[in-house]
């Protein structure tokens, strides 16, 4: 039998529901013979039986229970440190060490003479020593959980994975900024190359604009010392702070210099500058403010890097389970050119 196509276009859009329904009419003849059936009343003649069980007038609440097949994920802080300084692949998975060659030009010049040969040109080499972190974790699933879990529309086995790329990612991150301890592996933010942190003029939550930007100007002034004039402000310069430090930057500037906050301000006077946020830069001693110039004279300033992001090892099937090892290598943060950052410690 034909179903009039309202009749579903009801259901599904608004939530009209006639179950059994293929029609409907409009027709006086028709609604007044329904209405004569609901007149009906049952007779007086009619069996009334005793009940056996118990009274009644529901079902199972599971059977009335609505599943949302749109899984919701717990949010976690974002791995931001390869996106601030980079990310290479260095070795693989078995190397356990690597140098990185620092080299420096020397030389001095002499008077000229015909007969004269001194005058000479050199270089000094030093191999600055790493140490790599091989680390793993295990994907486990049983056979009655990833059965139960598909009940619930859930890949048991999918989640297991994507929970380890997650912790990989995560861990990763974290060497990016601290390196591992006990190795000669460190972090952008603990690399004992590094110069000694500046203090705020004042800390940023009262100070003004102008106190916000001169601590700022600071940063760069020690970076072009460092840098030996290696670095101007039409330069790319990124500056890194913790997410709660970000706000701190539309301090109003009250009109000064022709500008409305600390971020335009600093937009106009370091045109290609960056501003960018980890959580890492909120530290046990105070939240952290780095300036980075990321190339000079054609070099990086560093890099984080990894041996593997990522090797599975074989799934292993057990009698009712099945579990697989993946494992990961990390070198932190390898910082060439320390002179290239300047930091500020409790804003």
């Amino acid at each position: 039998m034909r179903i009039n196509s309202h009749i579903p276009l009801l259901a599904r859009d608004f939530g009209i529901i006639f179950p059994g329904a293929v029609d409907y009419t409009s027709s006086q003849v028709a609604i007044d013979a329904q209405r004569a059936v609901l007149a009906d009343a049952a007779p007086t003649n009619a069996l009334q039986s005793q009940l056996v069980t118990f009274g009644n007038a529901g079902i199972p609440a599971y059977l009335t229970n609505f599943l949302d097949p749109e899984l919701t994920r717990v949010l976690t802080t974002p791995p931001e440190l390869a996106n601030i300084f980079g990310e290479v692949k260095k070795g693989d998975w078995i190397t356990k060490s690597a140098m990185f060659p620092l080299v420096e030009a020397t030389g001095e010049v002499s008077s000229y003479g015909d007969y004269n040969n001194n005058g000479l040109a050199g270089a000094n080499v030093n191999y600055e020593p790493r140490q790599s972190y091989t680390f793993q974790i295990f994907t486990r699933w049983g056979d009655e959980e990833m059965e139960m879990a598909g009940q619930a529309k859930i890949d048991w086995a999918a989640e297991q994975n994507i929970s380890g790329a997650l912790c990989f990612a995560k861990f990763l991150n974290k060497s990016y900024a601290f390196g591992v301890a006990g190795l000669s592996n460190y972090g952008l933010l603990n690399d004992p190359a590094l110069s000694a942190p500046l203090t705020p003029t004042a800390a940023w939550s009262t100070a003004t604009g102008v106190q916000i930007v001169g601590d700022v100007q600071r940063m760069f002034a020690l970076l072009n010392t460092q840098l030996g004039g290696n670095v101007s402000m039409k330069d790319k310069l990124t500056l890194v702070m913790a997410p709660l430090t970000e706000p701190y930057m539309l301090t109003s500037m009250q009109n000064t210099y022709g500008t409305a906050n600390v971020q335009e301000y600093l937009k106009k006077a370091f045109p290609n500058m960056e501003i960018k946020t980890a959580v890492e830069y909120a530290t046990g001693s105070g939240n952290l403010v780095q300036l980075i110039a990321p190339m000079v004279q054609g070099q990086k300033a560093g890099f984080c890097a990894f041996t593997e992001k990522m090797r599975a090892h074989a799934i292993v099937r057990d009698t009712s389970s099945t579990y697989q090892k993946k494992s990961a290598g990390t070198w932190g943060a390898i910082v060439k050119i320390p002179a290239a950052i300047t930091q500020l410690l409790g804003v």
